[in-house]
């Protein structure tokens, strides 16, 4: 599988084009806006765009899903269900951010902790990783050892938890537990900044290395 990150939207955010080499065949994941950029990067690398993959639905994620989903006339997939109120927030933050119209959507494809999605012949897990957003989840491609990790984990650092129904412990536990079991060689992008791997965050993430989770647990030397 390859991927190639196009960040979007005055938040900088990282949507992704990805790809089956051997079909050429697509996806484009968390289209934020900014869609003739994205759209030049497939074209660039010869992608048939076939399916849209939502991490979760705050507007510099998911604000031009819609229009991308009319044009392309191609399923939405993603995010967990759990997100359907910031999609119908999606006009009204537009408006507070002064982002382009973005226009509410309705996921072909709801997704669920353990369903898969395809990509060409490419098969992505899909984990619900909850936190940062109630219904966000990640895709991680295990052959391909790359994962689309959204807000949920960055170089350094984690998501947000502070905004609606997002909660601290679950995202800690959603990454621990759900997300470093697939290896440390995993390259994740996050959805703002650089690509690192799982090994890394383990190692030196203050918030959910291996040392602070032990000494947080209270089994710290």
């Amino acid at each position: 599988m390859k991927a190639a990150i196009v960040p979007v939207t005055p938040f900088a955010q990282n949507s992704t084009v990805l790809w089956c080499e051997k079909t050429m065949r697509g996806a484009v994941s968390d289209p934020g806006g900014d869609l003739d950029r994205i759209l030049a990067v497939a074209e660039e690398n010869g992608v048939t765009i076939e399916k849209i993959l939502i991490t979760h639905a705050h507007l510099d994620h998911a604000g031009a899903t819609a229009d991308l989903a009319e044009k392309l006339d191609i399923p939405i997939e993603g995010p967990h269900r759990k997100d359907q109120f910031l999609i119908d927030q999606l006009p009204q933050s537009a408006e507070r951010y002064k982002f382009p119209k973005a226009r509410t959507f309705v996921p072909t494809r709801w997704l669920d902790d353990g369903d898969t999605v395809t990509v060409g012949e490419e098969v992505l897990k899909v984990v619900h990783c909850p936190g940062h957003t109630p219904g966000h989840v990640v895709f991680i491609s295990e052959t391909g050892r790359i994962a689309i990790v959204g807000d949920v984990l960055f170089q350094g650092s984690i998501g947000r938890t502070d905004l609606p129904q997002g909660n601290y412990q679950h995202l800690i536990d959603a990454i621990t537990g759900k997300l470093w079991p697939f290896g440390d060689d995993i390259t994740f992008v996050p959805g703002h900044g650089g690509t690192s791997t799982f090994g890394n965050e383990r190692k030196w993430n203050p918030f959910v290395s291996d040392f602070a989770i032990s000494m947080n647990s209270g089994q710290g030397v």
